[in-house]
C-alpha cells in the first residue's frame, strides 16, 4: 500500500475499524484468541525466508541512514530471532486469558455481592522504533488482552514489520476474528504519528517504545493517555559484600550481552572498600571485552565527565564511579536514574533490603543481570514495553497490564435505605 495522500482520513479509517474490532474482541472466546496466535506463529515460521528477505531491505535502508551498530543489531532478524518471535507468540497463546478474571469479590451487609473483573482497555496505539519483533509482541499481547491495536513501526523496520503483520492477520483470519484487530499503519509518513496522538475518539492509550526523542515527543504532543517508557539508564552497584565471581560475570553480562536494549547496564557503581580490588578487576574485564569505561575513582578507558552519568549509551560504553556505601549508590541512582532497572550485587541481606526499600525504580534486582528486564523473562511471554511511570502499568507491560477493570454488582431486589 503506497503512502496515503490524506493521512488524517486514512488514520481515521484505521481508528474506526479498530474501535469496531475492539467491541468484538471484548467478548471473544479465549480459545479463538489462542488459536489466532498459534496460527500466526505457524505462519511466521513458514514464511521466515520471506521475513528475512524483507529485513535485508530494512538493514540496507538503516545502513544508508547511518544507524549505529547497536541500532542495526536491534533491527536485524535472522532465523534464530524469528524462532524467538514464534516462541513468544506461542507463549502468549498458552497464557491464562486475563479478560473476565475476578480480581476480588466480596459481600456487603446491604446484600450486594460485588466482583471486580478484568476488562480490555479498548484500542491501543503502539509507536515504536527499529525493532520489528515489537510488531509480533505488541500484536499478540493486545489480542490476548482483548484489545484492538494500531501499530506504527519505525521507518527502518517498515518491510520487516509488514511481513510479520501479514502473518498476524493470517492468524486472525484462520480463527474467525476481525482482521482489524491488529492493524499496521501503511506509511512511513510521520504525519501518521501526529494523527495517532490526537485520536482520542478511537484510541484509548498510546504506548511509545523507542528512544528518548520519540517518547519525549509522544509525552509532549499526545492528547491520548500514555504508558511511558522513557530511558533505560540501568545501574549495577557492586557492594563490599559482593561475591567476586558472581559480580564479575553479572556486570559483564549486564553490559555486553546486547548493548542496544533498554535493560543494558549503563552505569557501574562500586563500594569504596572494594574499588581497588574487585571494582578494578571488573573494569579491567570490561575493557578486555571491548567496553569503553568512563570512570571516576577507577582506572578506566578515560576519565568520566559529568555528562556520562545519567546517559543511555546503548553501545559498548559504560560509566563507572566509586561510592562510599549503599546509601551513596542509592543517592546516585535517585539523581541520575530513569526509574527503569537497578541491580545490587551483594551477599548481605540487610544491604540488599535497604537497596530494595529505598529505591523506587520499576525493577530492582539482586545478584542478577539487568538484561533480565524483559517481559518474556518475567514469564509474560512477551512485553509491549517497560513502563517507567507510576500510573496504571509499571515495569514489563504484558497482557494483564493491558487490562482495566469493572465492577459487577449483584443484588436480589436490593434497596438502599
Amino acid at each position: 500500500m503506497k503512502d496515503m495522500e490524506n493521512i488524517p482520513e486514512m488514520m481515521a479509517g484505521l481508528g474506526r475499524a479498530a474501535r469496531a474490532a475492539a467491541a468484538e474482541l471484548a467478548f471473544a472466546a479465549p480459545e479463538a484468541k489462542a488459536a489466532a496466535l498459534n496460527a500466526a506463529a505457524d505462519a511466521v515460521w513458514a514464511r521466515r525466508a520471506e521475513i528475512v528477505a524483507a529485513n535485508e531491505r530494512d538493514l540496507a535502508y538503516g545502513a544508508e541512514k547511518g544507524l549505529s551498530p547497536a541500532m542495526m543489531d536491534r533491527l536485524m532478524l535472522d532465523e534464530a530471532r524469528i524462532g524467538g518471535i514464534v516462541a513468544g507468540l506461542r507463549s502468549v497463546a498458552a497464557q491464562t486469558d486475563p479478560v473476565g478474571a475476578v480480581i476480588a469479590e466480596w459481600d456487603m451487609p446491604s446484600g450486594l455481592h460485588i466482583r471486580r473483573v478484568r476488562t480490555p482497555l479498548g484500542v491501543v496505539g503502539v509507536i515504536y522504533e527499529s525493532r520489528p519483533n515489537v510488531t509480533a509482541d505488541a500484536g499478540a499481547l493486545c489480542l490476548k488482552s482483548g484489545n484492538a491495536v494500531i501499530l506504527r513501526g519505525g521507518s527502518e523496520s517498515f518491510h520487516s514489520s509488514r511481513a510479520i503483520h501479514d502473518c498476524l492477520v493470517e492468524g486472525l483470519k484462520s480463527a474467525g476474528l476481525p482482521e482489524a484487530a491488529i492493524q499496521l499503519v501503511p506509511t512511513r509518513d510521520r504525519a501518521a504519528v501526529a494523527e495517532m496522538l490526537r485520536m482520542v475518539e478511537n484510541i484509548d492509550v498510546i504506548v511509545p517504545r523507542g528512544g528518548k526523542g520519540l517518547v519525549g515527543l509522544v509525552q509532549k504532543e499526545a492528547r491520548v493517555p500514555v504508558f511511558a517508557h522513557l530511558e533505560g539508564i540501568c545501574h549495577v552497584y557492586v557492594d563490599k559484600d559482593a561475591d567476586p565471581e558472581k559480580a564479575k560475570a553479572v556486570v559483564l553480562n549486564a553490559k555486553t550481552r546486547r548493548t542496544g536494549i533498554c535493560g543494558a547496564a549503563e552505569c557501574l557503581l562500586v563500594h569504596k572498600d572494594v574499588a581497588a580490588t574487585l571494582g578494578q578487576a571488573i573494569v579491567d574485564a570490561l575493557i578486555a571485552a571491548g567496553v569503553e569505561v568512563r570512570a571516576e575513582g577507577l582506572r578506566g578507558s578515560k576519565p568520566a565527565e559529568d555528562t556520562d552519568f545519567g546517559r543511555e549509551f546503548l553501545d559498548m560504553i559504560i560509566a563507572a564511579k566509586v561510592v562510599d556505601d549503599v546509601d551513596g549508590a542509592i543517592g546516585h541512582i535517585r539523581r541520575y536514574g530513569s526509574s527503569h532497572t537497578e541491580a545490587i550485587l551483594t551477599e548481605n541481606d540487610a544491604t540488599a533490603e535497604r537497596f530494595f526499600t529505598r529505591l523506587d525504580s520499576a525493577i530492582l534486582m539482586r545478584n542478577a543481570s539487568t538484561q533480565f528486564a524483559d517481559g518474556g523473562e518475567f514469564g509474560m511471554g512477551a512485553e509491549i514495553g517497560i513502563a517507567t511511570g507510576k500510573m496504571h502499568a509499571r515495569g514489563p507491560v504484558g497482557a494483564e497490564q493491558l487490562t482495566s477493570f469493572k465492577y459487577l454488582v449483584t443484588g436480589d431486589g436490593t434497596l438502599r435505605a
